[in-house]
C-alpha cells in the first residue's frame, strides 16, 4: 500500500514538472492607444488649468511691483516737492524748456515737473569764527571745527523719457512700443562764503567736500522775481540723470480734454490789477502734449504753490511687446496721485 502511494505522488510530481511555465498576459497596442488617448483627454485640461494659473500668478506680481514702483515713486516727489519755493506751471515749463538741456547721451525727453527748492546740506557751514581765516567745509569733521547745516537753491526738473529703441534696457522685454520713464536732474549752487574776498564774482569756499560745490549748469544770476529769465547757463547740461520709475504706459489714455486739473486744484483765480480771472487748464496742466503722452502729468498752481502729480503705469508691458491701453484690463494699467503744497515762500 504503501509502495502504491509512493508511485502515485512520484507519479503527479514528475507530470507538474513537464507542463510549460504560466505567463502572465501583456496589454495589446489597441489597449495602449487607447491608454494614451485617455491620458491625454485628462492630463492636457490639468495642463492648462496649471499654466493658466502660472500666468495669472505671474501677471498679478508684475501689477503688485507696477503699483509699488509708482507708490515709491510719487512718495519721492512728495518728499521733494516738500521743499518747493516756486514750481513752474505749463506756460512757465514752455518759457524755459530750450534752457533746460539734459545730457546727449539720454533720449529725447518732456520736461514735466520743474521746480526751485532749498537743498539741506547737512553739517556744512563753519561756524564764524574772530579768526582771519574761516575754516573751509572739508574741515568740518575734525572735532575743532564745530559746523551748521546749510541751505543751498537748487532746481529740479522731471523728464519723461520717451524711449524708443528696442535694444535699451529700459525696453524690456525688447520690442516695440517701449514704456516710457521719468528721470530726475538737479543742479545746485555751491555753499558761499561769508568771507569770501571777492563776494561779487567768486563768493564760494576754495575747498568744499563732493556734492557742496556749485553744478556748472546753476546760474547765481537767477531771481526769483525774474524765474524766467537766467534759470541756468547758457548751453551747460543739467549733468547725469537719475531714474525714478519705469514701465509707465506711452498711450494716450486718459484723454487730454476735460477739466481734471482746474477741479483737483479748486479752480483757481489769478490777480490781475483789480480784475479777477480763472486760470485754464492748459496753463495748469503740464504734460507731453508733442508725442500725446499722458501717463506723467502734473498740474500746477503757481500762484499758490501746489502741484498734483499723476503716474500711470504699464504692468503687462513687463511680459509683452501689444501692451496698449485696454480699458477692460484698466486694473493692469494702475494709477497713483498725490498732491504737494510747497514751502509757499523763500526761507519759509
Amino acid at each position: 500500500m504503501k509502495t502504491l502511494l509512493r508511485l502515485l505522488l512520484k507519479s503527479q510530481h514528475q507530470l507538474n514538472r513537464s507542463r510549460p511555465a504560466q505567463t502572465d498576459k501583456g496589454m495589446t497596442l489597441v489597449e495602449l492607444l487607447v491608454g494614451a488617448i485617455m491620458a491625454f483627454l485628462i492630463i492636457t485640461p490639468m495642463l492648462g488649468f496649471v499654466v493658466d494659473m502660472l500666468n495669472t500668478d505671474r501677471r498679478e506680481q508684475v501689477k503688485s511691483n507696477t503699483e509699488q514702483d509708482l507708490q515709491a515713486a510719487v512718495d519721492f516727489i512728495a518728499q521733494d516737492l516738500s521743499q518747493a519755493i516756486y514750481i513752474y506751471d505749463n506756460d512757465g515749463v514752455n518759457a524755459i524748456k530750450s534752457s533746460l538741456l539734459p545730457p546727449t547721451s539720454d533720449p529725447a525727453g518732456t520736461p514735466i515737473l520743474v521746480f526751485w527748492k532749498r537743498q539741506l546740506q547737512p553739517n556744512a557751514l563753519p561756524v564764524i569764527s574772530t579768526a582771519a581765516n574761516t575754516p573751509n567745509p572739508t574741515n568740518c569733521n575734525t572735532t575743532n571745527t564745530p559746523c551748521n547745516d546749510a541751505y543751498v537753491l537748487s532746481l529740479v526738473a522731471y523728464y519723461q523719457i520717451n524711449d524708443n529703441n528696442p535694444a535699451s534696457i529700459w525696453c524690456q522685454p525688447s520690442g516695440a512700443n517701449c514704456p516710457t520713464r521719468i528721470v530726475r536732474y538737479q543742479i545746485r549752487d555751491g555753499l558761499k562764503d561769508p568771507k569770501a574776498a571777492s563776494p561779487a564774482t567768486d563768493p564760494y569756499y576754495a575747498s568744499v567736500k563732493p556734492g557742496q560745490e556749485r553744478s556748472p549748469a546753476y546760474n547765481r544770476l537767477f531771481e526769483f522775481s525774474k524765474p524766467l529769465q537766467n534759470v541756468t547757463e547758457q548751453n551747460e547740461k543739467l549733468g547725469s540723470g537719475e531714474v525714478l520709475v519705469n514701465y509707465l504706459d506711452r498711450g494716450t489714455q486718459p484723454a487730454f480734454t476735460g477739466n481734471e486739473c482746474t477741479t483737483a486744484l479748486g479752480n483757481p483765480t489769478t490777480q490781475t490789477g483789480a480784475t479777477t480771472s480763472p486760470i485754464l487748464e492748459d496753463t495748469l496742466k503740464v504734460t507731453d502734449r508733442t508725442n500725446l503722452i499722458n501717463s506723467f502729468y502734473a498740474c500746477v498752481d503757481t500762484e499758490r504753490n501746489v502741484a498734483r502729480v499723476t503716474i500711470r503705469g504699464n504692468s503687462l508691458r513687463r511680459l509683452q511687446t501689444d501692451a496698449n491701453y485696454d480699458a477692460k484690463k484698466s486694473a493692469y494699467f494702475p494709477t497713483a496721485t498725490v498732491q504737494v503744497q510747497g514751502l509757499g515762500s523763500l526761507g519759509k
